[in-house]
């Protein structure tokens, strides 16, 4: 049963890694892969010595999915807390509808609803703002370099919350009853059981999660970075997957963009090990 999607796999995810051959080649558009002249690791060499991007890039690439990940985990914790303690049904199924939701809409309606939201001069809230004398002029929430990181840690927050918070109520859920029975019969409140029960047993949730999302530290989601960036906030929304669609999609060249797509994968691999080591020594929780 499990054949095809191997299968799968090894089509679509391993076979093309042939193509990496192509970063250590000096290949041209309708050349074969294997055909280009062999350049060892200049193209390597360009990224780290010779591009002027290199740091920007690898800022920006950090900062905005370590803390994304990071601020997703810990209210996603929380929510699945708070909603685990709603005692009315309806209401709790309402409200975890409604947060599952932003998972499933598109980067491309996420961006029409934050426009009509914060454009400078249409945007409703912008107009509020200066109705009532709060602001003279709009703010440039979409083109201002210093909202860039701000704005996609958010979206993140908003679009993933609801998810997440759906696997730590899966976790709460496989808690045994008898041991919030027993506390609560040694005269344990509400939040001493959430802190000596439901808290210790998340623990585990939260490092695979924390393991799992390391190996994505590096890898930004382009539909998301192409939509949101523009000439004005360039500086601070350029992460590697728009660096690797500029130089490889729209200069056409392969060769620099491989050798960065390398890159990228080789220390999300490391950053994956390390993670998971860690957590292996602290929790005793590990993938791995």
């Amino acid at each position: 049963m499990l054949s095809p999607a191997f299968v799968l796999l090894f089509i679509f995810a391993y076979i093309p890694l042939s193509g990496w051959v192509m970063a250590f080649t000096e290949y041209k558009i309708g050349m074969n892969i294997f055909d280009g002249r062999f350049t060892g690791l200049s193209q390597f060499r360009s990224f780290f010595i010779e591009s002027k991007d290199f740091i920007n890039l690898i800022r920006n690439t950090l900062v905005i999915n370590i803390s994304s990940v990071i601020i997703n985990i810990i209210l996603a914790v929380f929510f699945a807390i708070l909603l685990n303690e709603v005692r009315v049904y309806w209401f709790k199924k309402t409200v975890q509808t409604i947060t599952f939701f932003p998972f499933f809409i598109s980067w491309v309606i996420t961006y029409s609803v934050v426009l009509s939201l914060f454009a400078v001069r249409t945007g409703s809230i912008n107009e509020f703002l200066i109705s009532i004398g709060f602001i003279r002029k709009g703010y440039n929430f979409l083109g201002d370099p210093r909202y860039s990181w701000g704005l996609m840690i958010i979206l993140n927050m908003w679009k993933y919350l609801g998810y997440n918070s759906i696997i730590f109520l899966a976790s709460i859920k496989g808690i045994s009853s008898e041991e919030y029975e027993a506390a609560a019969i040694d005269g344990a409140d509400r939040f001493q059981r959430i802190k000596f029960i439901t808290l210790p047993h998340l623990i585990p949730t939260i490092s695979i999660l924390l393991i799992m999302n390391s190996g994505w530290i590096f890898n930004s989601n382009l539909e998301q970075f192409f939509i949101f960036t523009n000439p004005s906030n360039w500086e601070t929304m350029e992460v590697l997957d728009m660096y690797i669609y500029k130089f490889g999609l729209k200069l056409l060249n392969y060769s620099y963009a491989t050798a960065v797509g390398i890159i990228k994968t080789l220390v999300s691999i490391i950053m994956l090990w390390l993670v998971n080591t860690l957590s292996t020594k602290l929790t005793d929780s590990g993938i791995f």
